[in-house]
């Protein structure tokens, strides 16, 4: 494939309030853009940390290179990176607090309009027990996030996290993707005269109650055609930068996150990984420097593709299943090629559809033959192809320490050879998820199993932090894997149980003890 020169524009300036000393200019790998993308030197001194690789060189990797040498080279960097003896985990317990939600994105299986049977609000209770049953595992961290619903006032999270705080002290609490913060603003209607200004207020405030650390939910893809397909209601790429700015000058750590294998090109992926990059790199920050230094930053980027299941974009027809577009280029990559990078918006016919950046009708038909199609074609991701975005975001993505492994949509084998494939992470066990299992995904596995994918992959599982310092290593006959006898008794389970339609599950409204101000109506979701 020739990659068109040009094709990725330069990303829109971050001002941070974090000074960016002209020494880390210096640091920053150097960018050799004449060379190809296969080069075994460049790569060479990719893996080393003394080269940076252009979009177009990224892209390059992806379509020409083979999955076991694109594999080599990044477990290359990995372990220059992380070492050979260590892969780590986190025990922590996803908790979505709410399903109700304004926004109408159509890969999302898990939202609520909040009339329906199954809508729910969990009580400050319902939140505590479920951190109980975490606790009693030796668990660290929640990870709370939950659908954008209008009836929940600012008070309302101030008390929940302050109850948390107060009952649960040592508990990490990363909780509120950037969409959520948006909302919040819409929501709460707080002073400041920029966007930015008013994420701070609110960001502020959740903080001093209790708030840690941002977690990368609502990424999905940043290219602005595809976002304004698959995620109606839901913020542009710009805000969601901003948001995850102002964390990071708050001093707070964030991850970030791309759902892929749906509408999008392959070229949409590259751009969404460079802007991760750019944005990292105007806080001064290198992937290899790793403790807990006092200012902000990504400490972590985790990919997985779409899972279509109860989706209104899964209804989509897969790309190819006529025969009449075998051979032909997918309308996401007509679409990048059109869209330029957002170079080449005014260049085409204008959307007839608030939702439309371009009219993909009324487009050349000889230059974007497929643009008509666009959004009415899905390209779904197997493994081979999320073996190698994976790889690819591992050599790209040279500021951002840690890659994470998505065992949870590709299951635990597939996360398993990730760890030959850049990732240095297995993520979490999985006590409880809603949002992508609501889609389809039903794996679900606990530290024994974690333990042993990890070292059967031949490395020493260690339990994390949500800064990736480790906590402990489980190297003794008293690891969890080590101990277990019957494996009968580890298979993997679903992570949720949704209440059935039509049988409204009602909780009290109001005040009470543990329910705070704001409570709606509720069924209790997920593993107990």
């Amino acid at each position: 494939m020739t990659v068109p020169t040009g094709a990725f524009a330069t990303p829109t300036p971050v001002t941070s309030a974090l000074s960016t000393a002209d020494s880390f200019a210096a640091r920053v790998p150097v960018q050799h853009e004449g060379l190809c993308g296969l080069d075994a030197g460049l790569l060479a001194d990719v893996v080393a940390g003394q080269a940076r690789l252009t979009p177009e060189q990224g892209l390059e990797l992806f379509h020409n290179m083979s999955l076991p040498e694109l594999g080599r080279w990044a477990d290359a960097r990995c372990r220059a990176l992380h070492g050979d003896a260590f892969r780590t985990f986190i025990i922590d317990r996803n908790i979505n607090y709410t399903n109700i939600c304004n926004a109408k994105c159509t890969f999302c299986a898990f939202r609520r309009d909040g009339d329906e049977a199954d809508a729910y609000t969990l009580t400050y209770d319902q939140i505590h027990a479920k951190i109980r049953e975490l606790v009693a595992i030796g668990g660290t961290q929640i990870l709370m996030q939950g659908g954008m619903n209008p009836a929940l006032p600012l008070q309302w999270y101030l008390d929940l996290l302050s109850g948390i705080k107060r009952e649960f002290p040592r508990l990490h609490v990363h909780a509120f993707s950037p969409p959520e913060f948006i909302e919040f603003v819409h929501f709460f209607d707080p002073p400041g005269e920029s966007l930015r200004d008013k994420i701070r207020w609110v960001m502020v405030r959740l903080r001093e109650a209790g708030l840690d650390s941002l977690p990368g939910g609502g990424g999905e893809i940043f290219a602005d055609p595809v976002r304004r397909k698959i995620g109606l209601g839901k913020c542009d790429a710009e805000s969601w930068l901003t948001c995850m700015n102002v964390a990071h000058e708050l001093g707070m750590f964030t991850s970030a996150t791309m759902m892929f294998g749906h509408i999008e090109g392959y070229a949409d992926r590259i751009h969404h990984m460079w802007m991760v990059r750019e944005w990292q790199d105007k806080l001064g920050i290198r992937g290899d420097i790793q403790g807990s230094p006092a200012f902000g930053q990504y400490k972590a980027f985790i990919s997985w593709p779409f899972q279509r299941e109860n989706t209104p974009l899964g209804r989509v027809p897969d790309w190819g299943s006529d025969p009449v577009e075998v051979g032909k280029e997918f309308p996401g990559d007509a679409i990048a090629r059109a869209w330029d990078y957002g170079r080449g918006v005014g260049k085409q016919p204008a959307g007839t559809r608030a939702a439309d950046a371009f009219d993909f009708g009324a487009m050349d038909k000889h230059a974007y033959p497929s643009a008509h199609l666009y959004g009415k074609r899905v390209r779904m991701s197997m493994a081979s192809d999320y073996l190698r975005t994976q790889a690819v975001s591992r050599l790209f993505l040279d500021n951002i320490y840690s890659i994470g492994s998505s065992w949870v949509t590709m299951g635990p084998h597939i996360g398993q050879l990730g760890l030959m494939y850049g990732a240095n992470d297995m993520g979490s066990v999985m006590m409880e998820e809603n949002v992508v299992s609501s889609a389809g995904t039903t794996y679900c596995l606990d530290e024994a199993v974690l333990c042993r994918l990890i070292r059967d992959a031949g490395f020493v599982p260690a339990q994390r932090d949500n800064t990736y310092d480790i906590l402990k290593v489980h190297a003794g006959a008293e690891s969890p894997d080590l101990r277990v006898t019957d494996w009968s008794e580890h298979r993997a389970r679903k992570t949720h149980q949704q209440a059935p339609r039509g049988k409204k599950a009602i909780a009290p409204l109001g005040g009470g003890a543990g329910a705070g101000a704001g409570t709606v109506a509720q069924i209790t979701v997920g593993a107990t």
